[in-house]
């Protein structure tokens, strides 16, 4: 493989991303003869003089790490009375009440008291059992918990890190591989690449940069398989995963924390990740990962661990000191068995027992301190020069720019770390071009998705286009349109509810993106509305030809052209309330329940079943909060608001009451007689209703049918901002 030769050349260590990008770049230079300038600048790590042979100039130091949660007591009666006696007892002989504890509520500890450090070029790997507190401390030092809740401190060369220096600096991979399906694996890394790098990075460049990340993670033959998922047939398991560490190191960042990467993979597939990790890490970052058990070959890779147990610490060093500690401790590991196994069988053991793991904890710190102050007095000298060498933050990451580390558009002249790198990589409206791009390649490979939803909205228009078909102006006629424009608003809104997984199956993809600034929220919700709306356009139009003609709706060419308009209105109104609701609602089961209730009580208050004339003064404000309301008034007044069309004449007057059952001549003798009571002359030809009648009986006289529909797209508009709101709110991506 190309990665072996690169990696096993005598460079003096592994080569990292930067020197890897430029390597390919001199080759591409050559044939091209493209002298495009590269936008971070490549460190000789051979040049004696040069900063980077400094030792360690990163090291992570964490220091009495606690964080607490408070959880809910399990409540029966017996439990409460025999809590409530005991709280009594405790109150008896006690000065000082229990913190965090109460009849309903309990506190638990899930990091008790968690120090030590990991350095670059190395692996910190965290074990322990499930539940013991793993994912819990890599998120504390991903700063993935907030602060009031988290005791201790961590720093990283000494300095305490702000939170948007860390999200610059460092990459944080989930345990669940959150990837889009229909995506081939040099697609996504083309898309991450986008995000990431900065648009002063020529296009060429981005595509060199991917290219030599898949030969680092070893997915050259993956290279143009799509990601798949149950549906579609796609990669392995290992090398999803090693897409997903991709997808966030793209940027080559100086930290790395990944939950379990080796998580429900074979030994072999685990190890490969493993591997890639190290190579991750000899090229200048410092990583950090929990892992469950790891095999023997991938105890081989690691440099750093700490065993964890329910929160506490019970071994902290290298792989190579278990020996020796568990020998120390009265329990030596056997020959020829796997060491972790035997340490986490051990640990397992003494949690089931009497005492805990207590006698391990505090034999785990005295160890270290005696290993400790041995090293002190051996390594005296070797910890006065290493003080001297040591790096401030700002000369670590000056460093780490120089090798080719952080190519999101850093700089070395800025004065404090926090400003020499930018928050966001990209401007906003290339965010969202390229989210739009993603979003609609996606979906694309899907069309059976847009292709149902077509034929729904066809089949529906079809039916209601032969059951209306050419309806006449007749009072009957006039009864029908009213329960036609009421069915067609509900259900242009009732179609829309398709858009409510849309949300629910990326919203931790989004999570994960930003929340180390991939991407702006306010980017993400602008190109979610722009990509929906070609398919809502052609939805509306599709509907609109099949129903305003075959119906016989009246305006000729402008009332349809209103027509698609409000139909287009309805449906973008829809989909954007639809859409808020996927922001606040975590569920898709929950969603349609809500979706469903809430549009029925829109439809119920729109003015079709009851007037607002006749809707009591307490209920009225739901009248005006119905979204249905303003798009069915709005097609009313299109097809009603012509004072010259009429729709009653003479007779026909008695249709809709229990005269309408008699002879035309007995009608037309009661016509004449109500004309003499009412001194005007009423023949069978009089128009006695037209449509400005019926929207006054309607009660629609106080908008337009302009200003009907700007409320509508007004109302679309509002709830996209919501959204954008929800998601600002709901996805802090931190434990509290």
């Amino acid at each position: 493989m190309e990665l072996d030769d690169l990696s096993h050349k005598p460079t003096g260590g592994s080569p990292t991303l930067g020197q890897v990008l430029k390597r390919v770049g001199d080759v591409r230079k050559e044939a091209t003869g493209d002298e495009t300038p590269v936008h971070h600048q490549i460190l000789d790590i051979s040049d004696p003089s040069s900063v980077g042979t400094r030792s360690l100039p990163f090291v992570l130091s964490f220091n009495n790490l606690t964080y607490s949660v408070k959880v809910r007591r399990k409540m029966t009666l017996p439990s409460i009375h025999r809590r409530r006696s005991t709280r009594l007892a405790a109150a008896a002989t006690a000065t000082d009440p229990v913190p965090g504890e109460s009849l309903f509520s309990r506190t638990k500890t899930l990091l008790n008291d968690i120090s030590g450090e990991a350095r670059d070029g190395e692996i910190l790997a965290v074990l322990g059992a499930s539940g013991s507190g793993k994912s819990t401390l890599i998120d504390a030092l991903a700063n993935r918990i907030e602060k009031g809740s988290l005791k201790g401190s961590v720093t990283l060369n000494g300095e305490v890190l702000e939170s948007r220096m860390l999200k610059v600096i460092s990459a944080y991979v989930m345990q669940d591989d959150l990837l889009f399906p229909m995506l081939t694996v040099e697609e996504t890394l083309m898309f991450a690449a986008e995000f990431r790098l900065p648009r002063t990075l020529s296009k060429s460049k981005k595509k060199m940069r991917v290219q030599a990340l898949i030969d680092q993670l070893g997915l050259r033959n993956a290279a143009k398989t799509v990601i798949g998922d149950e549906g579609h047939r796609g990669v392995s398991g290992g090398e999803r995963r090693r897409v997903s560490i991709g997808t966030d190191i793209i940027h080559d960042p100086i930290l790395l924390f990944l939950d379990e990467p080796t998580s429900g993979l074979d030994s072999t597939s685990a190890f490969m990740v493993v591997k890639v990790l190290q190579r991750i890490a000899q090229s200048g970052s410092l990583v950090v990962m929990s892992i469950h058990q790891p095999s023997y070959r991938i105890l081989g890779l690691l440099d750093r661990m700490i065993f964890l147990s329910r929160g506490q610490t019970v071994y902290s060093g290298s792989p190579m000191s278990l020996p020796s500690f568990f020998a120390e401790f009265g329990n030596p590991i056997p020959e020829n068995e796997n060491r972790t196994e035997f340490a986490l069988d051990l640990i397992r053991e003494l949690e089931g027992s009497p005492g805990g793991t207590k006698s391990m904890v505090q034999f785990n710190k005295s160890w270290l301190n005696m290993k400790q102050s041995r090293n002190n007095s051996s390594n005296q000298h070797d910890t006065e020069q290493h003080h001297q060498q040591g790096l401030s933050l700002k000369e670590a990451i000056s460093a780490s720019i120089s090798r080719g580390k952080l190519v999101s558009g850093a700089t070395t002249n800025s004065a404090s770390p926090t400003s020499m790198v930018p928050t966001f990589a990209n401007p906003f409206w290339i965010e969202m071009a390229v989210l739009s791009k993603r979003s609609i390649l996606n979906s694309s490979r899907m069309p059976e998705l847009f292709g149902i939803q077509l034929g729904a909205v066809l089949v529906t228009g079809f039916i209601l286009a032969t059951m209306f078909w050419q309806l006449d102006n007749s009072p009957k006629g006039v009864q029908e349109r009213l329960g036609l424009f009421a069915f067609v608003m509900s259900t242009t809104f009732y179609t829309c509810s398709d858009a409510l997984p849309v949300f629910l199956q990326e919203r931790y993809i989004f999570m994960r993106e930003t929340a180390y600034n991939t991407y702006r929220r306010s980017s993400y919700v602008m190109s979610h509305s722009l990509s929906a709306l070609p398919a809502l356009v052609f939805l509306s139009l599709s509907f609109s030809t099949t129903t305003f003609f075959a119906i016989g709706l009246d305006g000729g060419f402008l009332g349809f052209q209103f027509y698609f308009l409000i139909i287009f209105a309805s449906f973008w109104a829809g989909s954007s309330f639809v859409t808020f609701l996927s922001g606040v609602v975590p569920h898709v089961k929950l969603g349609y329940t809500i979706v469903v209730a809430t549009l029925a009580y829109f439809l119920l208050f729109s003015g079709f079943f009851i007037n607002r004339d006749r809707i009591h003064p307490y209920w009225i404000w739901f009248h005006y909060m119905s979204v249905i309301k303003y798009p069915y008034e709005a097609v009313l007044l299109n097809e009603f608001d012509n004072p010259t069309k009429c729709f009653v004449r003479g007779v026909q007057i008695f249709d809709n009451s229990p005269l309408g059952v008699f002879p035309d001549a007995m009608k037309l003798r009661l016509l004449q007689t109500l004309s003499n009571t009412l001194g005007m002359k009423i023949t069978s030809s009089t128009c006695l209703t037209t449509g400005s009648d019926i929207l006054q009986q309607q009660g629609i006289t106080d908008l337009s049918k302009w200003n009907c529909l700007l409320v509508t797209v007004a109302w679309g508009f509002l709830f996209r901002i919501l959204f954008y709101f929800s998601l600002l709110l709901g996805s802090k991506n931190k434990r509290s």
